[in-house]
């Protein structure tokens, strides 16, 4: 089973447990290495990304805990961009670029706060058309790793956080299918991996990672590769489901990256 997991928030931004404790989870599941992904600074808002001050502390902080415990396990000192991420982005071991927001009108609106959201954005901008909401989302995420010129691809399908059992997009749909391979496509020619992250299944979401068997499947055919992700929170999600999707992508020929750092 891979004991790596590199997508781990801390209460530096929108996580609940500290750095230390995040490490000293790690350890005693026995992980040789751990990256912690904190939110970027994003002016726009500042609700759940770190602030400039706290980055500054994250970042001390990430490198006492890998003087501290080097010999234990390997402590890797990642960012999470967002799209519209606009902090100071250098000087990180890696980058997960990733898209929380459609921008419409000048204004950011959120994708992954509640399905209510989207039929709100669909309905004011998009005319009720939520397929058109979703195309705005995938022409961004096209455009995430020119933008944020990150390490590797995060929660691709982000938009179906809500959406168990297609009970808001219909996925199955040409015009859904053709507005998220055109995005796949374009990120494949980076040949940065795309995370096969678990979260919203330990947060009780979804019951597939992002993304999901179809894409992850369209992706693998045409050469990507992925990392395994828990997108944790705390210390209770680290490497969530990871045998499970480790299995999975054995059985089914994908290529599996050992860390961010494989590609840099």
């Amino acid at each position: 089973m891979i004991k790596r997991d590199f997508h781990v928030h801390t209460t530096f931004c929108d996580g609940r447990s500290t750095a230390e404790e995040m490490v000293l989870a790690a350890i005693s599941r026995g992980m040789d290495m751990i990256g912690f992904s904190g939110h970027a600074y994003t002016s726009r808002d500042v609700s759940w990304c770190m602030t400039l001050e706290n980055t500054e502390k994250y970042i001390a902080e990430i490198r006492r805990l890998q003087h501290k415990y080097a010999g234990q396990i390997r402590i890797l000192l990642g960012t999470e961009a967002d799209y519209f991420s606009d902090g100071p982005l250098e000087g990180y071991d890696y980058k997960i670029g990733s898209v929380h927001y459609v921008e419409i009108g000048g204004r950011l609106h959120e994708i992954d706060d509640s399905a209510d959201d989207h039929y709100r954005i669909a309905k004011e901008y998009c005319g009720g058309d939520l397929m058109a909401l979703a195309e705005l989302y995938y022409a961004q995420e096209a455009n995430v790793l020119l933008r944020t010129g990150a390490d590797v691809i995060g929660h691709f399908n982000l938009i179906e956080k809500f959406n168990e059992d297609d009970c808001m997009y219909d996925t199955s749909s040409e015009r859904y299918r053709r507005a998220w391979q055109r995005a796949a496509d374009v990120l494949l020619t980076y040949r940065k991996p795309f995370e096969i992250n678990t979260g919203a299944i330990s947060r009780g979401y979804r019951t597939e990672p992002y993304p999901s068997r179809e894409m992850i499947e369209y992706i693998a055919e045409r050469g990507g590769s992925f990392i395994l992700s828990s997108d944790s929170h705390s210390t209770e999600t680290l490497l969530y489901g990871f045998e499970e999707w480790e299995t999975y992508a054995g059985r089914h020929g994908i290529k599996i990256m050992d860390s961010p750092l494989s590609l840099i």
